[in-house]
């Protein structure tokens, strides 16, 4: 007797349990550089600690559920003043526990079972965040991983998908900033995709989490175009969080936004399934929507890190910077064996690209690369990568 579902037998082990089980039976071969997971590691703002503190009497009622007015009302402000783009704090935000919640619950709340009378399909780039794949199984949909490759600038080409896939979408997700590659969806490819999205009718999943950290101009938002478009208001729905905006991994604080109806069948799947954040957290992440000033000395700190790897990597001919996020996806002949020789020979540790992606008849686009996090204090960091120069480019 089989007592477990069938759905996820297939999942591949997860990117982090993969990397232990290639290094952590190998001695580093140098002072240990963590660069593989992207956890923030600047200072938050310093007045955190106070407000929940301050508001420790919170944590001895059930917070609500939607997330507390006053919450909601400064990421509204905070939308407004980031994307020029009025919502509603009641009926078009949700506060979420980390983005990642909201990732996976929008498929569970706004794709149906059937699309046009066929199983529905979700499209995701390849690389991908993977809750993106393991949402889209969970619903019974299936997904469609579409390369985002150098020679697409890191973005996949949704409008290149032949008619008859088209017609069954259910949603497609965007990663912008993208998540290995650092790539920014411009106004015009955005506009492109909202247009596809209005032709066949299906919904825009809009990761946009490392919106904040940028080397030159500030990335634009699916919901600042959907609205200059006058797409349908449902169309698009937005994700952030303050997780790399302002350091905060631990605060779980995310929000959605997005059309009325979208938000409203969110909010009910959260209703039984939920897991809203405590009362005193939602009470200092007020605070830090409200607070631009740390954001942009975060942002600073990280602009200083794009030189230095511009510096680093400035002789190696395949070397691309990042636009914004903070990945470097750097291009090698084996990833995983690139990923391995780094740690035995240098104690730097990265990871390979292809745990990140999906092979797709015969192609996996994250094969050739790894990724690096620069997470690390600036000097730390700096370090790190010239010693996986000379051990991986000399």
């Amino acid at each position: 007797m089989n007592m477990f579902p069938e759905r996820f037998s297939n999942l591949p082990e997860y990117a982090f349990p993969r990397l232990r089980a290639l290094l952590d039976h190998h001695q580093p071969g140098g002072e240990v550089v963590h660069m593989t997971i992207g956890e923030p590691k600047h200072a938050f703002p310093p007045w955190v600690t106070d407000i929940i503190a301050e508001n420790a009497a919170g944590f001895n009622r059930y917070p609500p559920n939607d997330g507390s007015d006053g919450l909601r009302s400064a990421i509204a402000d905070w939308v407004k003043n980031r994307f020029d783009v009025a919502v509603d704090p009641a009926s078009q935000i949700l506060a979420l526990n980390g983005t990642r919640e909201g990732l996976y619950n929008a498929c569970m709340a706004l794709v149906p079972e059937k699309v046009r009378g066929e199983q529905p399909l979700v499209l995701l780039p390849n690389p991908f965040y993977q809750v993106y794949m393991v949402a889209s199984i969970s619903v019974g949909a299936r997904p469609v991983m579409v390369p985002a490759t150098r020679d697409n600038g890191y973005l996949p080409d949704y409008t290149g998908l032949p008619t008859d896939m088209l017609n069954r979408v259910a949603a497609a997700y965007i990663c912008s900033p993208s998540n290995p590659q650092g790539a920014v969806a411009d106004k015009g490819y955005l506009r492109e995709l909202i247009e596809l999205a209005e032709h066949f009718d299906f919904k825009i999943f809009a990761d946009e989490c490392y919106s904040e950290i940028y080397r030159n101009d500030p990335p634009p938002g699916a919901l600042q175009v959907a609205r200059d478009m006058g797409a349908d208001p449902e169309r698009v729905v937005i994700f952030h969080s303050l997780s790399k905006r302002s350091n905060l991994p631990g605060l779980r604080s995310g929000f959605v936004a997005g059309g009325p109806q979208s938000i409203a069948r969110m909010k009910q799947l959260r209703n039984y399934a939920g897991a809203p954040l405590p009362l005193p957290l939602q009470a200092a992440a007020e605070k830090v929507w409200a607070d631009e000033a740390h954001v942009i000395e975060n942002r600073a700190l990280y602009q200083e890190k794009y030189t230095v790897a511009d510096e680093v990597f400035s002789g190696v001919q395949a070397y691309q910077g990042p636009e914004a996020g903070f990945f470097l996806w750097l291009p090698v002949d084996n990833g995983e064996q690139t990923t391995l020789k780094a740690w035995k020979e240098t104690g730097v540790r990265v990871l390979p690209g292809a745990y990140l992606s999906q092979e797709v008849n015969g192609q996996n686009p994250g094969h050739e690369y790894i990724r690096v996090a620069m997470v690390a204090p600036k000097e730390e960091m700096r370090q790190g990568l010239i010693r996986l120069r000379d051990c991986i480019y000399s």
